[in-house]
């Protein structure tokens, strides 16, 4: 394995399934979507059947408040062990490009592993490393549950850099028809396909390195985005899997000193992409509230006082155009239900208290939660589901603008980490699927 430690990154021992594994059947979506859609993970279940899958080697989301959490982690230990056993992944050394085709784009990223050294979740963190949204703490110590003992890694985690030249990933893409194919499939449930292609030349990997730490020395960075100069450098931002990552660094943090500093959890198998790949949008994560016990629009009113006013409107359609149109420094957010008989309407918060509308928002549900004016929060992706949700007896959605990719590195660098759940790299079904493992034992 060689590794570049002033760039905190390492080239990964990668394992795939042996050929001849139906991969529509092993690759599964990542596990913290689909959370309030348990018949999305049923079809899953119908599909994979008996067959060799990551839905074995992996926990969903759905169920980790369900009893039995304990005996599903000891199963996936056992499963990866088994599969090891049997021989059905086998490993190759190097970087793998990857192309993802959904909703009619292109996204291309570059599989490698980062340093988890280099890497702080804290908020105001100055690493080379770091996290784009705040990191919930408490959620941590199942996850680690289930990497602490593991033979494997599987990776959801997509890691963003901001190269507007295209020096890094662009050139393998360029070179792809003299890449070996590795896997090449349609996934399940329309959610697109999936290509990956081992980066065998060593001038690729060299031109990967040499760009990277152009993208690293300080004065291109301070000119890039504007600051001071001795400002220390954000090289690779966390753009989905914040939570497996800090997951991964809580496990390396634990047993570091009884492994050493060599050991292979000290990395993290990642998928780079480019925060300006066309291929690339930003979606708006928008919020779920069940069990609703209060008036949810009311409690925002008593929140902003003579700052907020809401309008009723015809419908979704109505609601989220006025959203997704709005300019200015009012901010606006979409509601469905909420109270009092309503069905849809618009808030405007005048004279905000965060940058962003979903860090004005947030704040206000947390206490709401925290009063028992809702029973549970989720967090969905796309219209939809919002309104389909929101619209059930009980509950409410906030349906929130999205945010500009261009402007995430620049905001992380001068405001930090970013309100929780602030923004998905695409719909659910656009996210990423597991399909290369790494062992960490």
């Amino acid at each position: 394995m060689r590794t570049y430690a002033d760039l905190g990154i390492l080239v990964p021992e990668v394992s795939l399934p042996k050929p001849g594994i139906d991969l529509r059947k092993w690759a599964v979506i990542a596990v913290d979507q689909f959370t309030s859609e348990p018949e999305y993970w049923e079809r899953v279940e119908d599909i994979v059947g008996d067959a060799p899958s990551t839905l074995r080697l992996t926990l969903p989301e759905i169920f980790l408040d369900t009893p039995g959490v304990a005996q599903r982690i000891q199963r996936i230990q056992r499963t990866m062990r088994a599969y090891l056993d049997a021989g059905l992944l086998q490993s190759r050394e190097g970087l793998i490009y990857v192309e993802r085709t959904a909703g009619g784009r292109i996204r291309k990223g570059l599989m490698l592993c980062l340093d988890l050294e280099r890497y702080d979740y804290t908020q105001g963190s100055t690493s080379l490393i770091r996290a784009t949204e705040g990191t919930i703490v408490e959620r941590l110590p199942p996850r680690m549950k289930i990497r602490e003992g593991a033979p494997l890694e599987l990776p959801h985690i997509l890691v963003l850099i901001d190269d507007p030249r295209r020096t890094v990933i662009e050139p393998i893409a360029a070179a792809r028809s003299r890449l070996e194919v590795l896997y090449d499939f349609d996934l399940m449930q329309g959610s697109g396909h999936l290509a990956g292609y081992a980066v065998g030349d060593p001038a690729l990997e060299d031109g990967v390195v040499s760009a990277l730490r152009r993208l690293a020395r300080p004065e291109v960075f301070a000119a890039k985005h504007g600051v001071a100069a001795d400002l220390p450098v954000l090289l690779f931002a966390l753009g989905d899997g914040n939570h497996s990552l800090a997951t991964a660094k809580g496990v390396w943090e634990k047993i570091k000193p009884s492994v050493g500093m060599d050991h292979p959890a000290r990395y993290a198998l990642v998928e780079v992409e480019n925060v300006h790949d066309e291929g690339l949008e930003f979606e708006p994560i928008h919020r779920v509230l069940f069990g609703l016990k209060q008036d949810f629009v009311a409690a925002l009113g008593a929140a902003f006082g003579a700052d907020f006013s809401y309008v009723a409107v015809a419908g979704a359609q109505d609601m989220a155009g006025r959203v997704d149109a709005a300019r200015g420094p009012a901010q606006v957010v979409g509601l469905v239900g909420g109270g009092a008989g309503r069905t849809f309407g618009v808030a405007e918060i005048r004279r905000p208290r965060s940058s962003l509308a979903v860090g004005t928002i947030q704040a206000v549900v947390d206490s709401f939660l925290d009063a028992g004016g809702a029973e549970r929060i989720d967090y969905v992706h796309g219209r939809d589901v919002t309104v389909r949700l929101g619209s059930q007896p009980g509950n409410a959605a906030i349906y929130l603008p999205g945010m500009a990719k261009g402007d995430l590195f620049r905001t992380v660098i001068l405001d930090g980490a970013l309100p929780r759940k602030t923004f998905s790299m695409g719909e659910a079904s656009e996210k990423r699927f597991y399909m290369e493992a790494r062992r960490i034992d």
